[in-house]
């Protein structure tokens, strides 16, 4: 006997007012978009505020509802701005906001008391400490990085019973931990945190051993398949997901009728208790309508090689034959399933062949023959196909249609209600004719001009004037009582003097609408202003900060970030005045034994030892990392959940730049979490660097000034996959025999690849950041402390913290300092200036 069961929602991408039509035909519960500006799809994929209205009362009349991504970081500038559009938004029918930026979520909390709120991918929340956070901020959903296994969601759920949880089940996948991504920003001012990802994932790499030159791999290293999770979504529903989510802000309306008809179809079977997964048949318009290959992604465990693509960045489509030959100007085909006109078709060389991939639209196609499931055709086409190729169906125009016919009926929204207009009338005969109209507690009075006079014909009475009067057309209002009582009976009025009555009562009432708006708007931007300037922590009189930030003993902090231990004593040695330690960036680990030491060994050069923790900690790595927490040192993470609960138990903790600090009410919350200091974001200009830490004059902040930011953050491993290894289990490849490896992209920067504790890549900058020009001006705006990252092997540590430490001392001494840079002169022309004076 089947069982029902709640299943969970589904959640479906709109770039357009159509894809909006689409989902909503195709059984969609709910529906996010983006509207104009804030959100991570910035190139078309957004609505007008006017389509939005369109969308939301489209959605609200077969019962959907509308969320709107409001998931990118907000720089201080912007952050009005921001909360004025979900405002509009709001005032246009959603349900719900997505956002990323945790500042945001505070001042959304306090302009629009009581709106629902999403927590983005984003955010990065991959274990219960991170959900733990999103509770108390006040979020209602958090939707889990795309990384999570199935046990990591049962885990999450018994920590935080009543938060929401939502999880990707199908479309494109992010190789990086989702608000990770540093490395477009970095190569091109697209920040995939600002919407305008570059798609430095989708490039073809060469990976090579640092050491020998040896080539390792080469392709399309790190572009992940399509995510397909059609297969789990029983066992998602039973690890606690209440929200299914389709990616394709950026796809066509077809390919959401086509993704949403599907999971609509498999989810009402698994509401009626039926478990099992869809047939091969069944997943095949998925594959078809978009498909780089599909993966069930990562809810299984770790995928290895046959998560990425390897062979192509895009749209794969499905194989259905080989090339047969040629027939005159026909090319001959064997399909198992028949092409016909306006489908599109690619060809491959069979596995172990090389050879450019070709693919044309199909303009003429004959049968030739159809035995044994195969049917044999001729298309025609000027393209050489070698025969034996793989013939792939890219576009299938039957399905296309479908799709395009499941909305194409779709009524359009029911016109928004109208406001009832109550009018009363009053005319004597010589008099003109006054009238009185009431509107959703609004009265205006109008009088006319002509005078009222005896009728020959056609007296004025109630159908004759509810006639005229109630043609209010594309007004909002609609005619409601109409009370003559004070009219005198029998008296005439020209058409012409009606209507000119009717379009004052209009005027004046929209006006009166007018006013009311504004008023209303206005009070809402004094809210909005209101909130953004008061910062939590920091008094009205004069800048304070919250009480856990610690004064600086010492003019300035020099922090020098390490792996290695001899490092981490060239690096004291030449004047760093605390080093970060972290032994899970490469394997081995040290043991933990020696750090403790080298704690002992600093402390009385008076150089204090803090260690950095990874980013990402799933549940299952909790364990080994609480090893090295038991040292008892100061932290640096970049890991919000491990921030806000080493703050709350009082350790000294910092929040790294990970946990993308972009402006003033971010920081708030991050000092209120718990954290001592903030690294602030890469991704910012010195400008906004200023801006951000104004509120507490630049005091207990942190910038990266040398060194090559983690770019991506990678459960993946190429190396691993380069050799067909099970991942997690192939230590001897990055410990012992390529310890030190890169990726080359087709421009020619190469980009350090660590394999961390965890077997994670972490993915490195190709050139160092370093901004010694930019210190005075730091300097200027208050902040006094400065990190130098050494994460590849033969950084020049000691020549570096050298060239550092003496143009901070020159800055604390009120001089200049040296016209030319110690540190410029040593790396040459090999680094970048960042973001400090490019914007994102």
């Amino acid at each position: 006997m089947r069982s029902h069961r709640r299943a969970p929602e589904l959640l479906a991408p709109a770039g357009s007012f159509d894809a909006v039509r689409a989902a909503v035909a195709n059984g969609a519960d709910a529906i996010y978009l983006g509207a104009e500006r804030f959100n991570a799809r910035d190139e078309g994929a957004q609505l007008t505020l006017d389509e939005l209205e369109r969308a939301c009362a489209l959605a609200a009349s077969r019962g959907v509802r509308i969320y709107l991504t409001l998931n990118t970081l907000v720089k201080p500038d912007e952050i009005a701005d921001a909360l004025s559009l979900l405002g509009q938004a709001i005032d246009r029918g959603i349900a719900a906001a997505i956002v990323q930026d945790i500042g945001l979520i505070r001042l959304i909390h306090a302009v629009y008391p009581g709106f629902e709120v999403h927590a983005s991918t984003q955010m990065t929340v991959h274990d219960a400490s991170g959900a733990v956070v999103m509770r108390e901020l006040g979020v209602d959903r958090v939707v889990l990085a795309r990384e999570n296994t199935l046990e990591d969601i049962r885990q999450i759920r018994a920590a935080v019973p009543d938060l929401g949880l939502e999880s990707f089940v199908h479309g494109a996948l992010c190789i990086s931990y989702s608000g990770q991504c540093f490395m477009s920003g970095m190569i091109s001012e697209r920040s995939a945190n600002r919407g305008s990802c570059a798609q430095s994932c989708r490039k073809d790499y060469v990976l090579t051993d640092a050491n020998t030159g040896a080539e390792l791999d080469r392709g399309f290293l790190i572009s992940a398949k399509d995510l397909a999770a059609h297969d789990q979504l029983a066992a998602l529903a039973e690890a606690g997901i209440s929200c299914l989510k389709v990616e394709g802000r950026k796809k066509k309306p077809e390919y959401v009728a086509t993704v949403t008809q599907g999971y609509r179809t498999f989810l009402d079977r698994l509401e009626h208790g039926e478990v099992a997964p869809p047939t091969f048949e069944e997943v095949q318009p998925l594959v078809q309508i978009f498909s780089r290959g599909f993966t069930p992604g990562m809810h299984m465990g770790r995928a290895g090689r046959g998560y990425i693509t390897r062979t192509h960045p895009d749209n794969h489509g499905v194989v259905i034959g080989v090339v047969a030959g040629r027939d005159g100007a026909d090319l001959l085909i064997d399909v198992t399933s028949p092409v016909a006109v306006s489908d599109g078709l690619g060809f491959e060389p069979p596995a172990g062949q090389k050879g450019q991939a070709l693919g044309f639209s199909v303009s003429a196609a004959r049968l030739v023959r159809a035995a044994n499931g195969t049917t044999r055709q001729a298309v025609a086409t000027r393209v050489n196909v070698p025969t034996g190729w793989t013939v792939l169906r890219t576009s299938h125009a039957a399905l296309l249609e479908g799709a395009r016919a499941s909305f194409a009926e779709l009524s359009a929204p029911v016109r928004a209600r109208r406001t009832r207009i109550d009018m009363r009338l009053f005319g004597t005969p010589g008099a003109s004719l006054k009238v009185v109209a009431t509107a959703e507690g609004e009265q205006v009075s109008v009088r006319g001009e002509v005078p009222l006079a005896p009728a020959r014909a056609h007296a004025l009475d109630v159908a004759r004037l509810r006639e005229q009067l109630g043609r209010l057309g594309e007004t909002p209002f609609a005619l409601g009582d109409l009370d003559v009582a004070g009219l005198t009976s029998g008296l005439f009025l020209p058409v012409s003097e009606l209507n000119h009555l009717r379009q004052q009562v209009v005027d004046e009432l929209m006006a009166r609408r007018d006013w009311a708006e504004v008023a209303r708007i206005a009070e809402r931007d004094g809210a909005i202003a209101a909130a953004i300037a008061r910062v939590p922590g920091v008094s009205e009189s004069q800048n304070h900060a919250l009480p856990n930030v610690e004064r600086e003993s010492m003019p300035f902090s020099l922090s020098a970030e390490v792996y290695c231990l001899d490092d981490a004593r060239a690096a004291a040695d030449r004047g760093a005045t605390e080093v970060t330690f972290d032994p899970f960036l490469r394997h081995p680990a040290p043991p933990a034994a020696r750090v403790r030491t080298l704690g002992e060994e600093l402390a009385a050069r008076g150089v204090g030892l803090r260690l950095r923790t990874p980013t990402i900690v799933r549940p299952e790595e909790r364990r080994s990392l609480d090893k090295w927490l038991a040292l008892g040192l100061p932290i640096l993470s970049g890991h919000l959940g491990l921030v806000a609960e080493l703050g709350r138990a009082g350790r000294d903790v910092i929040a790294d730049y990970a946990v993308n600090c972009f402006n003033q009410h971010t920081a708030a919350e991050l000092f209120r979490l718990g954290a001592r200091r903030i690294v602030l974001s890469v991704e910012l200009t010195t400008t906004e660097l200023a801006a951000v830490s104004a509120p507490w004059s630049g005091r207990a902040f942190d910038v990266l000034i040398y060194g090559r930011p983690e770019g991506m953050t990678i459960e993946h491993c190429v190396l691993s996959a380069a050799f067909d290894r099970e991942p997690t289990t192939c230590r001897d490849l990055c410990v012992q025999k390529h310890p030190v490896v890169e990726l080359t992209d087709p421009a020619g920067y190469t980009f350090g690849v660590a394999t961390d504790s965890a077997c994670r890549n972490r993915l490195l900058h190709s050139r160092p950041i370093e901004a010694s020009e930019y210190l005075p001006r730091l300097w200027q705006s208050g902040i006094r402390g400065f990190r130098a990252v050494f994460n590849v092997p033969g950084d020049p540590v000691r020549e570096i913290v050298a060239g550092y430490r003496a143009t901070l001392e020159a800055l604390s001494r009120v001089e200049a300092p040296p016209p030319t840079s110690p540190v410029r002169e040593l790396v040459s022309g090999k680094f970048t200036r960042g973001h400090f004076a490019r914007a994102v």
